[in-house]
Order: structure tokens, then C-alpha cells, then sequence
């Protein structure tokens, strides 16, 4: 009698370039540039021997020039893939934009398969490049069976990350990836990865992507802010409008007036510019509170930061949603936590 063999997990990896892939010609390394491929970071992670990897290279540029529809191709890459087999799908990328590409790619990835994001904040010449440990975590959460279900993932520094809180919190160094309303969801110790609860996560979009391009800006209040920023923005023609807010979600009075006339012409978002914690509702109540501000006619984010509600304004605007489509929207996805 024959023993049957588990058959290998399967994972596809593709890279879209940033500091992973960059090195340099200068002795010094400084200097570096996008270069390398996904088959180039793979031969860098000996421990990925027992897991059969498939690569691609999708593109090869910094974090700042990814587009969207870099990211749509991505998409098509990745669900391709999955349904030919891949138990997991793993996307290198640049971190200066992760917090933001990674939710994009959340918003509308509709596989039980784990997605995971990962990269490096230091080049492959750098002392201590952590490209190859990254990628090493980003493979073995990406085969976790406890990954699957919970949608799109960031992993950096061994700490696992949902992609609708991750912020990238601090420009350089080696552990700058945070989720501080929740903390992270897990930690890859061991070659395994740990999650500390159940997986949960708002459903996919299912408007499809954008058909039509449309501009969202994104605004950050300030000391003595007059709206008269936010009329500027409006005169200049946007299909909708993302404003940083203070704390809970509060503006000057004399913003709150603009948003109230902006408001009858297209939607208007209001986050807070804290970086962590929720909008509120109903706790304030003066000229600029968060209550006010629902009275006139906004859409309070709830626990999305601006650059993922910007992300997410832009998606159903594109796709035709109208003010009660927004509205339900954001009241989903900004939720507190998971619900009860």
C-alpha cells in the first residue's frame, strides 16, 4: 500500500517593481532604480523550496507611479491564476503606496484565495534588506488556510495586516507599517502565521470597475480654514470631494457652509486627518461637528482613513452609484469593528 502524498501548495507571485527590485550600479548603492523581476526576488528566498511558485512580472516602477489600472491588471492576473489553481496569490509592490493599492484591490477581490501585498523599505544592496523575509512571510500567508476568506492582506515585518487599515506611519525604517484603531490581525512566526480572531470582512464591490474615468481630490482642513480651498476644488469640476477633518470629524464654520452649498452639487466625504479611531455621529453638535456636517448633507467615513475613502468615493463614482448607494457604502465599510 502506497502513502499519497499531499499534493504542493500552490502560490503565484508578481511583482509591479518599488525597493524590492531596485538596485543601483554604485559601489555605494546609492541611487537605485526598479530593475529586478518576480523570478529575480524569488531565487533570493531559499525557504520557498517546498511551495510551487509560478511568477510574472506586471510592471516595474516606483510605488508612486502605479495607476489604477495597474491595479485592475492586477486583478485580472490574480483571479486568473487563482482559478486556475493557486491556493494563494502574493503582489509585490513599492510601499509608498501600499495603504492605498492594497484596498483598492480589496474593494473588488471576490476570491476565498488570500491576496497578500507585500514589499520592502530597503533595497536589495541596503545592509539588512528585508525584501527576501517579506517576501518569505507574504508566501506562508498566502498558503495559510487561516488567510483565506479575509480578503486582501499586507504583510510587512511579519505582522499581517488588514488592507482597509494598514497606514504606512512613518517615511524610512524597517517596521513602519501600522494598524493602530485594531492592531494587526496576525503574526508570521516560525514559517506559520497566527491570526487573532476569526476572519471577517465587508463583501466585495459588485459594480465592477470603474467605467469611466472621474477626478476625487482629497482636501486636509487646517487653522483657520475658510472653505475658501474647497470652493476653489469645486469651481474646478471633480465628481466628488474627500475632506481631512479634525478629530471626530470637524470642521470651521465657515467650511461647513461650503460644504453645505458643494454638497447640492456633488458628494462630499469627510474623514478624520488623525490617522486612527472613527468619525463620529451624533456627540457634537456646533457649526463644523460631525452632526452638523450629516445635517448639511456630508458623508461621514466612519473608520476609513481619507486615502481609502478617496479610493472608495472614486470606485462608486465611477461606477455610477448615487447618494444612497455612497451613503450605504461608507456606513458598511466604515463600521467600528466587525459587527456583533
Amino acid at each position: 500500500m502506497s502513502l499519497q502524498l499531499p499534493d504542493p501548495l500552490r502560490v503565484a507571485v508578481a511583482s509591479l517593481g518599488g525597493t524590492i527590485t531596485m538596485t543601483s550600479d554604485r559601489s555605494d548603492g546609492r541611487g537605485v532604480v526598479p530593475s529586478l523581476t518576480a523570478a529575480d526576488l524569488l531565487r533570493s528566498v531559499p525557504s520557498l523550496a517546498h511551495v510551487e511558485v509560478e511568477s510574472a512580472t506586471l510592471a516595474t516602477v516606483p510605488g508612486a507611479s502605479l495607476g489604477l489600472d495597474d491595479l485592475f491588471a492586477v486583478l485580472t492576473w490574480a483571479r486568473a491564476v487563482v482559478d486556475a489553481g493557486a491556493d494563494g496569490v502574493v503582489v509585490v509592490q513599492g510601499t509608498d503606496t501600499i495603504e492605498e493599492t492594497a484596498y483598492l484591490l480589496d474593494l473588488y477581490w471576490d476570491r476565498s484565495a488570500p491576496l497578500v501585498v507585500t514589499g520592502a523599505m530597503r533595497s536589495p544592496q541596503a545592509p539588512g534588506a528585508d525584501g527576501p523575509a517579506n517576501l518569505s512571510a507574504a508566501v506562508v500567508t498566502a498558503t495559510s488556510a487561516g488567510a483565506r476568506d479575509r480578503g486582501v492582506l499586507v504583510v510587512m515585518a511579519d505582522q499581517v495586516h488588514a488592507a482597509a487599515r494598514v497606514r504606512k506611519t512613518r517615511s524610512s525604517g524597517p517596521d513602519v507599517f501600522r494598524s493602530d484603531s485594531f492592531g494587526p490581525l496576525g503574526h508570521v512566526d516560525e514559517g506559520a502565521v497566527a491570526f487573532g480572531g476569526p476572519a471577517w470582512r465587508p463583501s466585495p464591490l459588485t459594480t465592477g470597475a470603474p467605467d469611466r474615468p472621474v477626478l476625487v481630490p482629497l482636501l486636509e482642513t487646517f487653522l483657520g480654514d475658510d472653505g475658501r480651498l474647497l470652493e476653489i476644488v469645486d469651481d474646478a469640476g471633480c465628481a466628488g470631494i474627500v475632506v481631512a477633518g479634525f478629530g471626530v470629524g470637524h470642521v470651521s464654520a465657515g467650511l461647513a457652509a461650503v460644504v453645505g452649498r458643494v454638497v447640492e452639487r456633488r458628494p462630499v466625504v469627510v474623514a478624520t486627518r488623525t490617522g486612527a479611531g472613527t468619525t463620529y455621529t451624533s456627540t457634537y453638535g456646533f457649526p463644523g461637528s460631525e452632526s452638523d456636517l450629516i445635517a448639511r448633507g456630508a458623508v461621514l467615513s466612519g473608520s476609513l482613513d481619507p486615502r481609502k475613502s478617496r479610493l472608495l468615493l472614486t470606485c462608486l463614482l465611477g461606477s455610477g452609484a448615487g447618494a444612497g448607494k455612497i451613503a450605504d457604502e461608507f456606513r458598511r465599510r466604515g463600521a467600528r469593528g466587525v459587527p456583533a
